[in-house]
Parts: structure tokens; C-alpha cells; sequence
């Protein structure tokens, strides 16, 4: 699903108010952290802010099927796509669930979700 620029904006605004106000909620409750304690802080802040941003940027990438479908490593045989399914991920942000084409081979039974120009993430970026 393609998200529009006032879509992807009212998200981000959300989780930014949100990650605001528990900052401001835990500087009220600590009056002198020490500096571990605002770092373990801001690194969790940090953490849910780029979730979302992470989850905006794939989210509004178009998701389509490649032209050629691929071959069975298993067999050889040409593949079939099956339509987008939902695929968790590790990104070296955090965790993603992405929905991605995929593919099944008729012939041996394996399944394949590919990795790159199918989600538009980028290189290196899914598994």
C-alpha cells in the first residue's frame, strides 16, 4: 500500500507527540538521572521513532511483481507468483513485517520470497 505525503506526515507527527510526551513524562519522574539513565531514555525514544519512520518508508514503497518470474533453485522450473504475503523481517533498525510477492514452484513444492527490487527497500536491507 502506497501512502500519500499527508498519510506518511499524520503518522510520523503521531509517534513523534507521542515519543515527546514520554520524555517529557520520565523527565517530570527523574529530577537527576545520571547520564546511563538518559542515554537507556533517549536509546528507547530513539528506537520507537525509527520504527515508525522505518515502517513509513516501506509502507509507501510500491510492492509489485517482478516482470520475469524466477526459477525454482531447488528444481529450475519457472515459479509462480502467488500474489503478496506478509513476511517478517530484521532490518538493522528492528523488526518489520512487509508484504512481498511470492513465489511457488508447482513442480517441488518450495516457496520463495524475493528479496530487493520486489519490496524496493534497498540493498542489503531484507532477507
Amino acid at each position: 500500500m502506497t501512502l500519500t505525503r499527508a498519510q506518511k506526515e499524520a503518522k510520523l507527527r503521531e509517534v513523534a507527540d507521542e515519543v515527546i510526551g514520554s520524555y517529557l513524562i520520565w523527565d517530570d519522574e527523574n529530577s537527576a538521572p545520571n547520564l546511563t539513565q538518559i542515554e537507556d531514555k533517549i536509546l528507547e525514544l530513539r528506537q520507537q521513532m525509527g520504527q515508525i519512520l522505518l515502517e513509513v518508508a516501506v509502507a509507501s514503497q510500491e510492492m509489485n511483481q517482478p516482470v520475469e518470474s524466477p526459477k525454482c533453485t531447488k528444481c529450475g522450473e519457472e515459479m509462480r507468483y502467488k500474489g503478496q504475503k506478509e513476511k517478517a523481517i530484521e532490518s538493522r533498525v528492528g523488526g518489520l513485517a512487509v508484504e512481498r510477492g511470492y513465489y511457488h514452484c508447482a513442480r517441488c513444492g518450495s516457496g520463495f520470497f524475493p528479496p530487493g527490487p520486489a519490496t524496493r527497500v534497498g540493498e542489503g536491507a531484507v532477507e
